[in-house]
């Protein structure tokens, strides 16, 4: 409750009740002001499950929200599970039964501490529960009936002592009265001694007579003060005895006597001296313990019948019980003996004889090397089962280290950080706690704790280099490892776990995902199917590798994955120009007419091929089947044109009908085909239409147009080939030598093909792949067509994939200079 808060009650009292409760209203606040360091709450015992005990989290406090991701928990030592909190509403209620005789015995007071903690940051309050007695327990007596022997020679007014009923409860429900069954020879007697508990005895009224009333039967019941009231009864069977008329007496009828707790085996605790008027027999006197006595008295003590002494026999403990009521008989050997009665009370003084005891709780272990100052690590409580001085302890730390112990409630502290760590240089810490009491001599008792501090998730993973370069044959198998990255974590334990993943985006209209995976604990990157050189050239992507830390860290690398193209594609044969994909021309048949009149080296026909491989796969060569039988055909075909021509002049003797098989077969290996069919009409000069002489004549122009731009092509391809062979000896020279270039942009090792001098790329696929990150400018990937290709599926060690372009730069560099 704060200040103003009590401030308006205060004000609402004075209205009300006056001056008189503005005074009280001021006085509670002062003690509100000066008890503030802990919460106060009071419930009844066998309070029902449930029950409302206080509004724990509004009164320290804290906000209903707080409760669940603060951690708010409740503590309480050897009584864990009388009481709990509702963590919805923050309200204390008692969740099994309370038993007060259980919980504190006969103590006037008793009450449940519990600690509260909660995280984030680390709080601890106290808080205590009054547990208030009820009138649950009916008084006891010790036994069911009691025998109390008296001389008839007895005079009235004797009193005989009783043993009064028990009663579990404290307070007015454990004071009891006593009523006696009506009785013209007896009454009751009741006093009150030292320590506030009554002491019974049955008075005599009147003389006795054994030959008129031998016994006598009387119920005795106690009655408590609680509500409601408890009774107990006890069946009182009175022996009148006949002879001796003089019992002992002592000098007192209560003996008080103190004595240490480590006394030793037969110490005299007091002499008793009892006297009796009789003489001879009847005033010899032994002394013994009283029938009632209790067990616990006898284990502990015994007495000289001669002398009355009462010596220690056992080991006295204050922590256990520290007083004992001893009754005394004194009896003589009179016939019938007579007693005289006394009580012995003996209390038992405290020595420094117990250890304390430590107890750590809440360990907020390990401890983050990144914590801030002050942050709490444990919660210390100490105690000492002595009592006064020798219970009284104090805690301290050692060694020297940077933790320090806060007192936060008495015998309460809290281990709490007391400068910057630092896991790189002490990863852990062993410390003592000394408990320490201010008995003479002083007893301790020491604890030790490891510290062990945490690592902080501050590397993120690293890769060797920030990209790599692979090669991989076009056609792969579904899910072919292609190459496998590592990163590495100099962090500790989670932190350094590494975990790998692929950087997603779109490759053209599909996911990157729909090309590539990657493991997520091995790093290995798989082909999820087989690629086409024909529709992808370079793939490039990126892989993260994040750490398990929280936050994660993490860093990207960038894989260049080139596809090499295979010969996996056979020529494919191109309709006739003009025909739009259909007649003679479609379908690998190309008819044309042709005048008998034409000299040797006319071109009459061109097959036109294309191969959807890249380089050496698709470099075509056209070759003229034989003719069935045998015949020598008058007609031949360009090896890289296509061009069909006539090899002499036609005469008489040729089948007007010639039907050429032109077999077109590109350079892969294997070699694959395609079959064309040309059929030649063979015609009279002028029995051409004079639409076919226009198209022959248009043909004709176009073949010798394209035969001498064949030729200026072959020139221009001789003089760019050897200006390449220079180039790629001299690129050779420095990607054997120098580095490997670093950055974004960097070249990558792309396979180098050349063209032999002879060759035609008329129809050869040429491509450009522009290569590059977002980071620097573009770079084209320049390739040349080779006789020869590098057997390699998958190149995935830089080191093997370095020796196998060294290997082919020098084919290269052989077949372009043959």
């Amino acid at each position: 409750m704060e200040i103003k808060q009590v401030f308006d009650m205060v004000i609402t009292l004075e209205g009300r009740l006056g001056y008189q409760y503005l005074l009280l209203s001021l006085l509670l606040l002062a003690a509100w002001e000066e008890g503030s360091g802990q919460v106060q709450y009071s419930v009844a015992e066998e309070s029902k499950h449930g029950t409302f005990v206080g509004r724990i989290a509004q009164d320290l406090g804290l906000e209903l929200a707080e409760l669940v991701p603060r951690l708010f928990r409740v503590a309480s030592k050897g009584h864990g599970d009388l009481l709990e909190v509702n963590l919805q509403n923050g309200i204390l209620f008692v969740n099994s039964r309370i038993d007060r005789e259980e919980l504190c015995g006969r103590s006037a007071e008793c009450s449940i501490h519990l600690e509260v903690i909660v995280d984030r940051p680390l709080q601890v309050f106290h808080v205590e529960v009054e547990v208030k007695d009820i009138n649950d327990n009916a008084p006891v007596f010790r036994l069911k009936e009691q025998r109390v022997l008296i001389y008839e020679s007895r005079l009235p007014d004797s009193m005989f002592p009783l043993e009064g009923a028990s009663d579990a409860d404290v307070g007015s429900n454990s004071l009891l009265t006593y009523k006696l069954s009506s009785s013209e020879y007896f009454a009751l007697d009741v006093k009150t001694n030292s320590d506030d508990n009554p002491q019974i005895g049955l008075v005599l009224r009147k003389s006795l007579d054994r030959e008129e009333a031998p016994e006598h039967n009387l119920l005795l019941t106690a009655t408590d003060e609680g509500k409601p009231e408890l009774t107990g009864t006890v069946q009182l069977l009175v022996t009148v005895l006949d002879v001796n008329d003089n019992a002992p007496s002592f000098e007192q009828t209560e003996y008080e006597v103190r004595i240490f707790e480590n006394s030793g085996n037969g110490t005299i605790v007091i002499r008793l001296n009892a006297s009796d008027r009789d003489d001879g027999v009847n005033g010899e006197i032994s002394y013994s313990f009283n029938s009632l006595v209790p067990t616990v008295v006898r284990d502990r003590f015994k007495i000289d019948p001669n002398t009355g002494e009462i010596v220690t026999k056992g080991n006295l403990d204050f922590e256990k019980l520290n007083l004992y009521k001893i009754r005394v008989d004194a009896t003589d050997k009179g016939h019938p003996p007579m007693a005289g009665h006394c009580t012995v009370l003996l209390k038992v003084l405290d020595k420094n004889d117990n250890v304390p005891q430590i107890a750590l709780t809440s360990l907020s272990l390990p401890i983050r090397e990144d914590a801030q100052l002050g942050t709490v690590i444990a919660l210390i409580s100490v105690s000492d089962l002595d009592f006064g001085a020798n219970g009284q302890v104090t805690c301290s730390l050692t060694p020297h280290v940077p933790f320090k112990l806060v007192s936060t409630f008495k015998n309460y502290y809290s281990l709490v950080l007391d400068s910057a760590l630092d896991r790189e240089s002490v990863s852990d810490y062993a410390l003592v706690v000394t408990a320490r009491d201010a008995g003479s001599p002083s007893l301790s008792a020491t604890a030790s704790v490891s510290v062990e501090v945490a690592d902080v998730n501050d590397n993120a993973p690293a890769f060797a280099q920030p990209e790599y370069t692979v090669f991989v044959k076009e056609n792969n198998p579904p899910g072919c490892h292609i190459f496998t990255v590592s990163a590495r974590d100099a962090d500790a334990q989670e932190n350094a776990l590494v975990s790998y993943s692929l950087v997603e985006r779109r490759v053209g209209e599909r996911a990157l995902s729909s090309y590539v995976s990657v493991h997520a604990e091995s790093g290995k990157v798989y082909a999820l199917q087989p690629l086409d050189h024909e529709e992808l050239e370079l793939l490039q992507f990126q892989v993260s590798a994040r750490d398990a830390g929280v936050p994660p860290l993490g860093s990207n690398v960038t894989l260049q994955v080139f596809v090499l193209d295979e010969n996996d594609n056979a020529p494919a044969l191109l309709p006739r120009p003009g025909t739009g994909g259909g007649g003679g021309g479609g379908g690998g048949a190309v008819s044309e007419l042709v005048s008998r009149s034409v000299g040797a080296g006319h071109v009459v026909a061109k097959v036109r091929a294309v191969d959807a491989d890249s380089g050496y796969n698709a470099w075509l060569s056209y070759e003229l089947q034989p003719a069935a039988g045998g015949a020598r055909s008058p007609f031949r075909v360009a090896l890289y044109t296509g061009e069909i021509s006539t090899t002499r002049t036609l005469d008489e003797a040729d089948s007007p009908r010639q039907r050429l098989l032109v077999l077109v077969k590109d350079h892969g290996e294997p070699a694959l085909t395609a079959t064309a069919t040309v059929l030649l009409s063979l015609v009279e000069s002028g029995q051409a239409p004079k639409a076919s002489s226009r198209v022959l004549a248009g043909a004709a122009g176009a073949e010798t147009a394209l035969v001498d731009v064949n030729v200026y092509l072959i020139i221009a391809i001789c003089a760019v080939s050897s200006l390449l062979v220079l180039t790629l000896l001299l690129y050779t020279a420095l990607r054997c030598s120098a580095p490997p270039a670093e950055g974004a942009c960097a070249p990558g090792k792309p396979t180098l093909v050349c063209s032999s001098a002879v060759g035609s790329w008329s129809y050869s696929q040429q491509r450009r792949q522009r290569v590059c990150s977002a980071e620097g400018p573009p770079k084209t990937d320049l390739m040349a067509f080779s006789p020869s290709h590098p057997p390699c599926l998958v190149v995935g060690d830089m080191s093997e994939q370095q020796d196998l372009n060294d290997e082919h730069c020098a084919k290269v560099s052989l077949n372009c200079h043959n």
